[in-house]
């Protein structure tokens, strides 16, 4: 598996900088197999939560609505396919890229035990 991650920028509506992190990762045809075949398609490798909940019910319709724009969830058929976030600053969008890469690094190591299973692996311990 590889990883690729592309930054960009653009203006929005308003003139503010928005910042994009796409996210992808390439796969050999075993490890796609693996995901199908374990049914991982919908795991979550990465998940935002902005919102808290609280308020009266008119608060917590907005949050309700805000939390579906703002809610951003990473799953693994997210990352084969490809996905794009929006970041409303460099720091969010470096978190982002940060838990991105733990997240694949740790699906990787699923993939691989994947890939042992029915068979054995040998490990030399220092």
């Amino acid at each position: 598996m590889k990883l690729l991650l592309r930054r960009s920028q653009r203006q929005g509506m308003l003139g503010k900088v928005i910042f994009s992190l796409e996210v992808r990762a390439t796969l050999a045809d075993q490890e796609r197999e693996n995901i199908r075949k374990y049914k991982l398609g919908d795991a979550v490798l990465y998940e935002r939560k902005p919102l808290k909940e609280g308020g009266n019910e008119y608060q917590q319709l907005g949050n309700a609505l805000m939390y579906r724009l703002l809610n951003l969830t990473i799953s693994v058929n997210d990352l084969a396919n490809g996905k794009t976030i929006e970041c409303k600053d460099i720091l969010e969008m470096l978190a982002a890229e940060a838990q991105v890469k733990e997240a694949a690094q740790n699906f990787k190591q699923i993939l691989e035990a994947a890939a042992h299973f029915d068979g054995e692996e040998v490990l030399e311990l220092a």
